[in-house]
């Protein structure tokens, strides 16, 4: 008869040789943290984590190691030149997203982010060509982008150099920069539905790569009736695809198939072209979900990276007031300068792109998933091994920056102060999965921070010595909360 040591006994041995295999069949892979029954090797992350974690496991593992999220391999490629191996020179190995069930609570594998094969093929190409013809590196959305650049230097104003939390106003601004794009429209900052629209885009992000994911990706029987952040993100999803459809539902009463204006007009052209092509994957679900990730991929990114901009000019005022001598010197009274006006000012240029370098505005790369068998660095990843580039790893690569971890405009520029590319700048990814919003969003950044340093000088509020410049650690991570002045300048706008 069975007693209750023998059923323990029991069940220990079966644990013990279910974790021997796993130790066996872990040999093939790249080297990585101890893997552990049910939970993997995850449980590395889960110590200190910060925004360092993944670059100190590379320090311990190599360039190539794995994490272990259950029975998922996660294989991470750290610094510059294995992130360039794996996603530029065998691009085509890494262009699928795995579909984990996180990821398929937020996108039903429909749209541009997290679609795979033909779906994910046609929709980023007519993203890209959409973008183009609504003006994207031409006048048409640089014009709006600089309406909302002026809009922003009055909000700015009206505080009258009093300490204020700049994170609201940008975000007002870079929204509306997508909702000019897709809606054709601006809303006002005190629009009802436009807040809840924003803060729904706030609550996605937030809940995205943090603990509570993992364990969903783990444990989604549990979690999918658990409270948490994963739940909130996954309800903030659903605001955000309602909202689209309100709009897509408005476009069709009153549409125009001659004269499209924004992103939804030529998508849903696109649909009434394609009615007889089987091969078609436009449809209003897939409109919805890619409108969605625009502002999603296109809002707290740049949102960020303009509240790093104006932090790190309050901390290095010296870097500031260059900028804003450059601009007055090369632009002077002028209100015409654009985008393509950015090789006249080399330094203004090297310290827009040092900010996003120092202050990379992601915690790691997105997950990819090898398509087909592939060695990278020596190393085999087979078929459906879900890889991650720490893009992050690059930017601070010590073999590629001569002082990786401090701000220093100097990275890009030579002897004689022209501004010069550096390889290892890669802070929109690389390969077929690099953003598609990257010529939107330097645009972005380049007329906002030009403009507001032209119209005011950033500095702490009175007896803050310096503002904490420690991130946020998740999915994207902003500086924590804090308040500047905007002391206007006499420089126009």
């Amino acid at each position: 008869m069975w007693t209750a040591g023998t059923l323990i006994a029991g069940l220990l041995s079966v644990v013990i040789l279910h974790f021997l295999i796993q130790l066996w069949s872990s040999k093939k892979y790249p080297p990585g943290p101890l893997r552990l029954p049910l939970l993997g090797s995850i449980w590395r992350l889960f110590i200190d984590f910060s925004q360092d974690s993944f670059m100190k496991l590379a320090k311990q593992y190599g360039k190539v190691y794995i994490l272990w999220a259950g029975n998922l391999p996660v294989v991470v490629f750290s610094g510059f030149e294995t992130v360039k191996e794996a996603t530029v020179n065998y691009s085509e190995y890494f262009d699928e997203r795995p579909q984990t069930p996180f990821f398929e609570a937020l996108s039903e594998k429909k749209g541009i982010i997290f679609s795979n094969g033909h779906i994910w093929k046609q929709q980023r190409k007519f993203g890209i060509a959409t973008m183009r013809k609504l003006g994207l590196g031409k006048k048409g959305i640089e014009h709006k982008i600089e309406e909302e650049a002026l809009q922003l230097v009055q909000s700015f104003a009206d505080v009258k150099g009093q300490p204020v939390d700049p994170l609201l106003l940008l975000t007002n601004s870079v929204t509306n920069v997508i909702c000019a794009l897709t809606f054709g429209q601006r809303f006002s900052i005190g629009d009802e539905h436009f807040l809840k629209l924003r803060n729904a885009i706030v609550v996605l992000l937030q809940g995205t790569g943090t603990i509570f994911q993992i364990l969903y990706d783990l444990f989604p029987w549990i979690m999918k009736h658990l409270p948490g952040p994963h739940k909130e993100a996954i309800a903030a999803r659903d605001f955000i695809v309602s909202f689209v459809m309100e709009e897509i539902q408005k476009r069709k009463a009153h549409q125009i198939l001659h004269d499209p204006q924004d992103y939804i007009d030529y998508y849903l052209l696109q649909i009434e072209r394609s009615k007889r092509d089987p091969s078609s994957t436009y449809s209003d679900r897939n409109l919805m979900q890619c409108v969605g990730d625009l502002f999603v991929a296109g809002t707290e990114t740049t949102t960020s990276t303009l509240t790093w901009a104006l932090l790190l000019m309050a901390n290095y005022p010296d870097i500031q007031k260059k900028v804003q001598k450059e601009i007055e010197d090369v632009f002077g009274s002028s209100q015409s300068f654009s985008y393509q006006d950015r090789k006249d000012v080399p330094y203004t240029n090297a310290v827009i792109c040092e900010i996003q370098r120092y202050r990379y505005i992601l915690l790691i790369g997105l997950p990819r998933q090898c398509s087909k068998d592939v060695n990278v660095s020596g190393f085999f990843i087979p078929k459906g091994t879900t890889v991650i580039a720490d893009f992050r790893s690059a930017l601070l690569d010590p073999q590629k920056w001569e002082t990786p971890q401090e701000f220093n405009p100097n990275h890009f520029l030579d002897k004689d102060g022209h501004f010069v590319e550096n390889e290892a700048f890669l802070p929109f990814g690389a390969g077929a999965r690099v953003c598609i919003g990257e010529q939107l969003a330097r645009i972005e950044l380049f007329i906002f921070f030009t403009r507001l340093l032209r119209s005011f000088t950033f500095q702490p509020p009175e007896g803050v010595k310096k503002i904490s410049e420690e991130p946020q650690v998740r999915l994207v991570t902003p500086p924590h909360p804090y308040k500047i002045c905007a002391i206007p300048r006499n420089s126009g706008p």
